[in-house]
């Protein structure tokens, strides 16, 4: 099953969604943490890197109804080199909420 999630402007159709909280050993309040998995082909390759490059996020998951602000915590790809036409990457993703 595809869950919508916005990362700042961009829409990515997640699978694989997940939802926990997690506490920080210098934090006194509990953060949200969201993983996903979802594929990014070679014509989105460089929108997709520029986008993670920014390291500070707005998401937004309607379906959840979730809404905040986030950083990764974790990303990995199967492919780093999406620059041949025609391929298609799995990409993992972990956001943090920034607190």
């Amino acid at each position: 099953m595809e869950t919508t999630v916005w990362i700042n402007h961009t829409e990515i159709q997640a699978l694989n969604f997940n939802e926990q909280w997690s506490h920080q050993p210098n934090s006194q309040k509990p953060q949200r943490k969201i993983s996903f998995d979802f594929k990014v082909t070679s014509e989105e390759y460089h929108d997709i890197a520029v986008l993670l490059y920014e390291m500070d996020f707005r998401i937004r998951v309607p379906a959840q109804e979730l809404e905040f602000d986030a950083s990764i915590s974790n990303y990995s790809t199967s492919i780093t080199d999406l620059y041949k036409p025609g391929q298609v990457a799995d990409y993992y993703l972990e956001l943090v909420e920034r607190v």
